[in-house]
């Protein structure tokens, strides 16, 4: 499928959100980030909604983790969708909330829990030992090097000694959560713009139920898993869809699509994978595209920021 035309794969998107739509009677709303994927999700879901007359509700977690010019691309982006299909389109903003209603901060995550590094299964399993010590079960992963798929447990036993909190719970709290909560208070069914080709985890997902999954625990469509970013940034330059500038411009080279500007716009801080990337890697980047937000993110907590200078450093990192 991933082998598709783009064509074909618009058509078959489109009969899964239609079979989403409809399925739910129209309850229905498009998890938007901003970024290019959710952007490309939006357009496609607002077809439909044009077809069939239903109301578009583009969802919004406002993390504080989001690169401005994506905020910016959310609220532009409404007026252009209803001004080509003529349909009403909501705009939602959440925020991460705790119990009692007050806003969770990055920071906030990062000094209860710990920071988000290397993957989210190796980050789980080092904060499980840093909690409960040797007699947990995720000591054995790192102690036996029990196999963990793609990871290599034994590389990254040191960082069970780090000087600072580490784990995964950085999407559940900002992203998750607050997604969850809005299902359950709105009664409406989320479209989500992930892709199998993004990791292993989605790709077993989407095997697992396909595009839609109606009898999980949890429903939601996934209908643009079966995509790849060739596909995504192909669509937006066939179809002129607007997009947030820090992309820069699409251009095509040997019949490949990329981006002059950032190429993911996931959240700012994060350092999932980081250091896989070559140089500049995505801090090295930020100093040059947003030096304030870079300046903010490695300032000690001490002095008021986020302390990613020691973690990034520590685990061989380049920051600038």
């Amino acid at each position: 499928m991933q082998a598709w035309s783009l064509e074909r794969k618009i058509q078959v998107t489109q009969t899964r959100i239609i079979e989403w739509y409809q399925f739910h009677e129209g309850k229905c709303y498009v998890s938007f980030s901003g970024g290019k994927d959710s952007t490309v999700l939006a357009d496609l879901s607002a077809r439909v909604c044009k077809s069939f007359n239903y109301k578009l509700i583009l969802w919004f977690s406002d993390t504080g983790l989001e690169y401005p010019e994506l905020k910016k691309h959310t609220k532009d982006y409404v007026n252009f969708l209803e001004d080509k299909y003529n349909i009403e389109v909501e705009l939602v903003v959440d925020y991460p909330k705790d119990k009692q209603g007050n806003r969770i901060t990055f920071k906030e995550v990062l000094l209860k829990h710990g920071y988000p590094l290397i993957s989210k299964t190796i980050s789980r399993q080092i904060h499980d030992v840093k909690k409960h010590g040797k007699e947990c079960w995720a000591w054995r992963c790192f102690d036996e090097n029990i196999d963990m798929g793609i990871y290599n447990m034994e590389k990254w036993k040191y960082l069970i000694d780090s000087p600072f909190k580490i784990s995964n719970e950085c999407c559940t709290v900002m992203k998750k959560t607050p997604a969850k909560k809005f299902t359950k208070k709105s009664g409406l069914y989320p479209i989500i713009g992930t892709m199998a080709c993004e990791s292993k985890q989605r790709k077993n997902n989407w095997i697992k139920t396909g595009c839609n999954a109606f009898d999980k625990g949890s429903p939601s469509s996934q209908p643009i898993s079966f995509w790849t970013e060739q596909d995504v940034l192909k669509y937006i330059k066939d179809f002129n869809i607007p997009y947030a500038s820090v992309y820069g411009d699409i251009i095509e080279e040997n019949g490949i699509y990329k981006t002059t500007g950032l190429s993911r716009t996931g959240c700012v801080f994060c350092g999932y994978g980081c250091h896989l990337e070559k140089e500049p890697n995505r801090f090295q980047l930020l100093k040059q595209t947003h030096p304030k937000l870079w300046e903010y993110c490695m300032k000690p907590i001490s002095e008021g920021g986020l302390g990613m200078k020691e973690v990034l450093e520590y685990i061989g990192v380049k920051i600038d």
